[in-house]
């Protein structure tokens, strides 16, 4: 997958920030925790939980490098020295018995290896640490892919998808709890939940999209054109439905401890 765009991600990302303040919210901590955020994006929740850990350290990691910098911008005037910065590919994890807390957001339905995720954030986890995650799951985004397959089975798109799988991984809570504890976890806590949500206009539609849930599609398309084409013809079938220009978000919770 192509480099995402930063400043719009920065600027769209509202519902996964929204999202994420539950998150947050259900999160009790001390204050001196050190802490990964896997998938930090552009950094706009990490900053909200760096505020609760006034004596604590963070290691913000994305695999984008534009993500990182746009965090980095946005952390270091405020936050200095206690946050640094780090490029990882998850599941890749290079962090071995150091935090006290995972803490992810809209990032793992990325991961295609779900199992291998898991045994590298218990492995980057002290005794006693947690994990505190949200992300895609069960039927998240069915209505919303199922409008893309329609294109990606018709000309002038068909070419350049063939049996393209996707890059996402929508696990349900039981087979992500049975995960955990095949990883060494323990206090296994994982639930779905229906998050809808409708762009407030068709322009507001075209740059969520574009930015978010088609970036995948759209990097598999060769020219300008083309991506003009796909984002034209799917916004057409949103508008179409009733509610129109709506995202049918599921969400995936998962809290979990090491032993």
């Amino acid at each position: 997958m192509t480099e995402w765009n930063a400043a719009s991600y920065h600027k769209v990302s509202g519902p996964q920030t929204r999202w994420g303040h539950k998150v947050l919210s259900r999160l009790s901590v001390r204050g001196d925790e050190r802490a990964i955020d896997a998938g930090c994006g552009s950094g706009r929740l990490t900053g909200e939980l760096l505020e609760r850990l006034p004596q604590g350290r963070l290691v913000a990691i994305d695999r984008s490098w534009n993500m990182l910098m746009t965090a980095r911008a946005n952390l270091r005037p405020s936050f200095g020295g206690q946050v640094s910065f780090v490029q990882v590919a998850l599941p890749d994890l290079p962090i071995s018995n150091w935090a006290d807390l995972v803490f992810s957001t809209a990032t793992f339905h990325w991961i295609k290896d779900h199992q291998s995720l898991f045994d590298n954030i218990l492995a980057a986890l002290r005794s006693g640490g947690r994990l505190v995650a949200q992300c895609g799951g069960g039927p998240n985004l069915a209505r919303a892919h199922a409008l893309a397959e329609l294109l990606m089975q018709a000309e002038p798109f068909a070419p350049y998808f063939g049996d393209w799988p996707g890059p996402w991984e929508f696990a349900n809570a039981e087979i992500t709890a049975e995960r955990l504890h095949r990883s060494g976890f323990a206090a296994i806590d994982c639930g779905l939940e229906e998050a809808p949500t409708t762009l407030a206009s068709e322009a507001d539609y075209r740059e969520f999209v574009t930015t978010v849930i088609y970036h995948p599609h759209l990097a598999r398309l060769p020219d300008p054109g083309l991506k003009q084409a796909f984002i034209d013809r799917v916004t057409e079938l949103s508008a179409r439905e009733d509610p129109p220009f709506t995202l049918d978000y599921w969400r995936l919770n998962i809290a979990a401890s090491k032993p």
